[in-house]
C-alpha cells in the first residue's frame, strides 16, 4: 500500500496587473506556476527554480520578489504586476525600458528580459547614478547570452531620458 501526502487546496484571491483572479489552488503551487498556467500570462519566466537567475521576478505590492521562491497562497490580497503590465495599455507601443532595452540590443534570446525589467520597475532610479550602481542593482538577474554591456546602456539611457524629461516615467 502506497500513501501519499494529502492534497490540500486553498482561495487564492490577487489582483493581477489591474485585474481580480480568485482560483481555488493547491496549498503548494508556486507563485510562478500560478501566474503561468492559472492566470495565463507567459512572460514570467522559470529559469532555476531556486531564486538565482531573477529570471522569474515580479512585482508584489511593489516590490520586486522571486515567484519560484514564493507559493501562490502567500500573496493572496497582494496587487501583482508581471512584465506584460509594463507597455502601456491597448497600445503596440512598448515602455521608455522595453525601447531602451530593444534600441541598444540589451538582450538576444530575451529569456531573462522580463526578470531584469521587474527589478528595474522597482526600484527609484534616481538612487542609481554611475553604471556601477546600475551593475550592482542587477547583480541579482542572470543572462547568459549577453555580456550585461547593452544591457546597463539601456537603462542608462531610459533613465537619463527619464530625467530630462523631469522624471515622468519611473520613480
Amino acid at each position: 500500500m502506497t500513501t501519499s501526502e494529502p492534497t490540500s487546496e486553498t482561495d487564492v484571491e490577487v489582483t493581477v496587473n489591474g485585474r481580480r483572479h480568485r482560483h481555488r489552488a493547491p496549498s503548494r503551487l508556486l507563485l510562478s506556476d500560478y501566474i503561468r498556467d492559472t492566470v495565463g500570462l507567459t512572460g514570467t519566466h522559470v529559469g532555476c527554480e531556486h531564486g538565482y537567475c531573477g529570471a522569474c521576478t515580479v512585482l508584489v505590492d511593489g516590490d520586486a520578489v522571486r515567484s519560484c521562491l514564493m507559493l501562490a497562497a502567500q500573496v493572496s490580497g497582494a496587487e501583482i504586476r508581471t512584465v506584460e503590465d509594463l507597455a502601456p495599455a491597448g497600445s503596440d507601443s512598448l515602455s521608455p525600458m522595453q525601447q531602451a532595452f530593444h534600441d541598444n540590443y540589451a538582450l538576444q534570446c530575451g529569456f531573462c528580459t522580463a526578470g531584469f525589467l521587474m527589478t528595474l520597475e522597482s526600484v527609484d532610479p534616481s538612487r542609481y547614478e554611475t553604471p556601477e550602481q546600475v551593475v550592482e542593482l542587477l547583480s541579482g538577474n542572470l543572462c547568459r547570452c549577453t555580456g550585461y554591456h547593452n544591457i546597463v546602456a539601456a537603462v542608462t539611457e531610459a533613465w537619463n531620458l527619464s530625467r530630462r524629461r523631469g522624471g515622468s516615467d519611473y520613480g
